[in-house]
């Protein structure tokens, strides 16, 4: 009978042992308290606590956590009351802080946030609101994050995450942004087509530059050519005077090539040439020449 319960006093002790050691995990650390009174913060690792005087007060996660806030009603500086919904991330670096620095810090962060942001929303205007995210969020997160070090919360970053005017102010909106949209669009065609017009105005500039510069190019090729042509006719006319001169020829020889050249000269549609009287008499013989060879 001895031994039995021997052995469950054992048991007993074994089961007390087994259930005061715990581990902690990565990222966590337990506050522990003895006899009411703050004891230390465990970290990871395995630890023992005294049985019956020491306890875990609070299982603390040590991650980066998100908060959803719902929407919240805020005012304008001009009146418009919208509604915005908030997402703050956060994280505990002070496991001591936040088991003792508020009652309910989730609740105490939403209340928070929910405060700043309207005093900062009534500030601004509507304008300034929907287009001033990044400023409400930095001076959010500054304002929260000095406030919560007490609690031992560290705030790392706020995000506005939807900002809802009224109906009748986002039906406004909206026609404001069709006539904007609008007024875009005329302009762009209107652009287009200047450039269009300015385009088709350089192409025919740049044809008529090239027509001209075609037709001149022409004209300069023709009078070249007409050019050389005279030259050689003059050059021929040159040679042939030398090559005749070279043979010294007769009184009879130059009136006859007088006689042609005034053949030319008529070019067969004169009514009447005037011959020098000193050609007379070689016309005279040459037409007795041409008769004779005729019979």
């Amino acid at each position: 009978m001895e031994w039995i319960v021997i052995g469950a006093v054992l048991v007993i002790l074994f089961l007390i042992i087994i259930s005061n050691i715990a581990v902690v995990q990565q990222s966590r650390a337990y506050v522990i308290e003895r006899l009411g009174a703050f004891q230390s913060v465990w970290g990871v690792g395995l630890h023992f606590k005294v049985p019956f005087i020491d306890r875990i007060a609070r299982r603390v996660s040590l991650k980066e956590q998100v908060l959803d806030y719902p929407p919240q009603p805020v005012i304008t500086k001009d009146n418009v009351t919208m509604q915005i919904d908030t997402v703050v991330y956060f994280q505990i670096t002070d496991p001591k802080l936040y088991t003792y620095g508020v009652e309910q810090p989730m609740a105490a962060m939403e209340t928070l946030t929910a405060t700043t942001l309207r005093n900062i929303i009534g500030d601004l205007e509507l304008d300034q609101t929907l287009t001033s995210r990044d400023v409400v969020n930095t001076k959010m997160r500054a304002i929260l994050d000095e406030a919560t070090d007490p609690w031992g919360i560290k705030v790392n970053r706020v995000e506005l995450k939807n900002i809802l005017p009224p109906q009748d102010i986002q039906s406004s909106m909206e026609k404001q942004m069709k006539a904007e949209r609008d007024r875009r669009q005329a302009i762009l065609q209107a652009e287009g087509q200047k450039k269009s017009a300015i385009l088709i105005a350089e192409g025919e500039k740049e044809s008529a530059i090239l027509r001209a510069d075609a037709e001149k190019q022409a004209a300069i090729l023709k009078a070249e050519g007409e050019a050389q042509a005279i030259r050689t006719v003059q050059q021929a006319l040159a040679d042939s005077l030398q090559m005749l001169n070279e043979k010294a020829p007769n009184d009879q020889v130059i009136k006859l090539k007088s006689i042609q050249a005034m053949e030319k000269v008529a070019d067969g549609k004169a009514t009447k040439i005037i011959i020098p009287s000193q050609m007379q008499g070689m016309v005279g013989l040459a037409n007795g020449i041409v008769e004779g060879v005729k019979e």
